[in-house]
């Protein structure tokens, strides 16, 4: 039986996350960076700070939307086409991973955050951050094997979580009486 290391910091929302780790620029500077690194040097606006500073300010996963809404909860004025230009952007600079979900994208800080990986209950959507050497390890032989450089991948495990699991089983049990 293998044995792998699953890290489950804090829990917000329907979402455990992993700690973050130590890196040697700010998101915000890192953008920066990036935008200037552009072909046609792209400025660093306002409102892209107000996005960068929200969005870094915690971690879990969002939605466009749901990004949106927080924004416009904590008061900070950004347009909702600077929302998307600026996720397609931080995507590309590698701050952040979009992850595909069913009908549903999903974003995931990338930068100042360790490899990881996501279990995802397709009941309550919950989405649980893992860490395991043995993928790690997998991936990187598969890919010497083929002569492949790669430059990261995504891992997205479907199914049921405990808790909706338990849920289930004490449905069916009230059922038989």
């Amino acid at each position: 039986m293998m044995t792998g290391t699953l890290i489950r910091a804090t829990q917000r929302e329907n979402s455990l996350s992993l700690p973050s780790v130590q890196v040697s620029q700010s998101p915000e500077e890192k953008f920066r960076e990036y935008l200037a690194s552009r072909p046609r040097t792209q400025r660093f606006t306002g409102q892209q700070r107000e996005l960068v500073q929200h969005i870094f300010a915690q971690h879990h996963h969002f939605t466009t939307e749901q990004l949106i809404r927080d924004l416009q909860s904590a008061n900070r004025n950004v347009s909702r086409a600077t929302v998307y230009r600026t996720l397609t952007k931080l995507v590309d600079a590698g701050l952040l991973r979009k992850l595909e979900l069913g009908s549903d994208t999903y974003y995931d800080h990338d930068y100042g955050y360790p490899q990881h990986e996501h279990l995802v209950c397709e009941r309550c959507k919950r989405l649980i951050e893992f860490q395991h050497p043995a993928i790690e390890q997998a991936i990187r032989e598969i890919c010497e094997d083929n002569q492949f450089h790669f430059s990261g991948h995504t891992l997205i495990v479907r199914g049921v979580c405990v808790e909706c699991n338990r849920a289930q089983a004490t449905k069916r049990l009230l059922d038989m009486i």
